[in-house]
């Protein structure tokens, strides 16, 4: 079967139960928390990943990692998924489950990339902006790139403005080149 739709119906089935029982909020809090872990320590990747581990000793890896800090249902959740033989999904399953969630809440991811560092009172500005003009709740992420000269690029859930100095000056850069010839 397609790693993606695994991760998907896996995802659509936690979400569902989520609804249910009217955990939303707090599950995806948890899951947040797992897809951190996962994104931010390849060992547990690597652990997650390796057919000569028994999935019972991931089983109780996830256990001893988990067990205090997330819901019962979330921790459960994440068994099934190593019992199944899926446990190498779980960063995806995290990723579904949370971009379900944001559609569920109105919620859009933007990414602001800046030369120099903004302040957070710039931030928050900005994220009010953007959520009152697309009538939705932003979570707006700051990055620096000093590449980009001046201006800034925002990248908002699929879609690109880019309003930097770099792209301005290339674009006149291949404007006086074309008219060149």
């Amino acid at each position: 079967m397609n790693q993606s739709a695994i991760t998907v119906r896996y995802a659509k089935a936690f979400f569902s139960l989520a609804k249910e029982k009217k955990q939303l909020d707090q599950l995806k809090a948890d899951i947040q928390l797992v897809y951190q872990i996962c994104k931010n320590n390849d060992d547990l990747i690597l652990l997650l990943e390796s057919p000569i581990i028994k999935s019972s000793k991931k089983a109780a890896l996830l256990k001893q990692i988990f067990e205090n800090t997330i819901e019962t249902v979330s921790l459960n959740f994440l068994l099934l998924i190593v019992k199944n033989k899926r446990e190498v999904n779980i960063p995806g399953i995290c990723r579904n489950f949370l971009e379900l969630t944001r559609k569920d809440l109105n919620i859009k991811s933007a990414v602001l990339t800046t030369a120099t560092e903004v302040s957070s009172g710039i931030l928050k500005k900005v994220e009010k902006l953007l959520g009152e003009e697309l009538k939705a709740t932003v979570e707006l992420s700051a990055q620096v790139n000093p590449d980009i000269l001046g201006g800034l690029v925002l990248r908002l859930d699929d879609k690109q403005y880019d309003a930097s100095v770099a792209t301005q000056l290339r674009k006149v850069k291949q404007t006086l080149l074309e008219s060149e010839l």
